[in-house]
């Protein structure tokens, strides 16, 4: 019962959200991180606002590098504590519920993560195979992750 109120409320706000950028087209910024397990595996979130697994991540001031956006969202997103390399993966310019979205594409290895145990934002997160991705991919997430040349 919490579960669907929440879902329904973050959805609520999205959509508001929507609705101002339907009118102000804003220009944005995102880093998103295709963070990988010491064995390999894949780091997904499911958010309760949006459909399907994606990759940690989100906005960013223009003036904030990709690379330190993206490690603020794997700490904020999926509780990580350590990591190994980053390095950047490419550059996403699409336009994303009205709004024009810039979006930085960050491989970061190594990832050691803690899930939080409840989050405003995140309602899952898990690790996935290369070859054992979720079937419900958000269409963003196969784009970046075909952008940084990851997944099966």
């Amino acid at each position: 019962m919490i579960t669907a109120l929440l879902r329904l409320l973050a959805t609520a706000f999205h959509k508001m959200l929507t609705i101002g950028w339907f009118f102000r087209r804003p220009r944005t910024y995102g880093a998103h991180a295709v963070a990988l397990t010491p064995d390999g595996r894949l780091i997904l979130v499911k958010l309760w606002y949006a459909s399907g697994w994606r990759l940690p991540g989100g906005g960013r001031d223009p003036s904030e590098a990709p690379a330190e956006a993206a490690l603020r969202e794997l700490r904020e997103e999926i509780g990580m504590i350590s990591h190994g390399d980053v390095a950047p993966a490419g550059e996403i310019d699409e336009q994303v519920d009205f709004k024009r979205d810039s979006s930085s594409i960050v491989v970061v290895r190594d990832v050691e993560y803690r899930p939080k145990r409840w989050s405003w934002e995140v309602q899952a997160v898990r690790d996935f195979a290369d070859n054992q991705l979720p079937h419900d991919l958000s269409p963003q997430t196969r784009r970046w992750l075909k952008t940084a040349g990851v997944g099966s």
